[in-house]
């Protein structure tokens, strides 16, 4: 049984190593602005800055594997982290936040123009978060590794899609990601406490780990940390966009 665990654990490695190298999760945004939308961001010309907008993040668990939303605290949280970020970091304030009530993954973009409409705002960042998990069987190794034990691994890839909307015409002018990845291990019982479980940084920063407060919540420890690793890609991302395409039209114009 052991050797079983060991060789099951080796297999979903290696399709974990697979995972990290492609899309995962899938990118959601088109599904919410239409792929014409998209594909119109490079030739539409940015506004002058600062520019003042409003946030709304869309959890999207359309996809399929999708890992279940965060919890409303754990969202809210990311809410205001990204709106002091990137009012800090980015030439875009945030000067409020909308709720995403009545937002779908449908490509009609009529619902951001009335959501502008209806908040007074001319510019919009939209954030879709997503994410991907999978579990497999792993043997877990106590103290220096004297005695082994069955347990679980839990894979969480993470996505923040965002772009930046004219709510008059419903036309993306920017658009980057950010994507997050983190592994949740635990006993198949729960008691281990001076181990386990515990969350890592695989493999971007692997002597980072979390001790989630609770055996039960260490799902949602583990998707509040991916998503938090998504965020800060997503906003050097995005000033890198906005810098990119700054540079593109000022080569353009001169």
């Amino acid at each position: 049984m052991r050797r079983f665990w060991i060789l099951t654990g080796c297999l979903v490695l290696l399709l974990q190593a697979a995972a990290c190298g492609s899309t995962t999760p899938p990118r959601r945004i088109a599904d919410y602005l239409g792929p014409q939308s998209m594909e119109e961001v490079a030739s539409t010309p940015l506004p002058p800055r600062p520019i003042h907008a409003g946030l709304v993040i869309v959890p999207d668990t359309s996809a399929p594997q999708a890992a279940p939303l965060l919890p409303h605290e754990a969202l809210n949280r990311l809410t205001q982290r990204l709106q002091q970020e990137l009012s800090q970091m980015t030439p875009v304030v945030i000067d409020k936040i909308i709720p995403a009530d009545g937002i779908r993954p449908d490509g009609d973009p009529s619902e951001l123009r009335r959501l502008g409409k209806q908040h007074g705002v001319d510019y919009l960042v939209m954030i879709v978060a997503s994410s991907t998990e999978q579990e497999y069987p792993m043997t877990l190794f106590l103290g220096w590794v004297t005695h082994a034990q069955p347990g679980w691994r839990r894979d969480n890839w993470s996505l923040l899609e965002v772009a930046l909307i004219d709510t008059k015409t419903g036309q993306a002018l920017l658009h980057a990601e950010g994507r997050g990845f983190a592994t949740l291990d635990r006993p198949a019982a729960p008691g281990i406490n001076q181990w386990y479980p515990v969350i890592w940084l695989r493999p971007q920063d692997p002597a980072r780990r979390y001790w989630p407060p609770t055996y039960a919540g260490a799902p949602n420890t583990l998707r509040v940390v991916a998503m938090n690793e998504a965020a800060k890609r997503l906003v050097l991302n995005l000033q890198d966009a906005w810098i990119q395409k700054r540079q593109l039209e000022l080569d353009a114009a001169g």
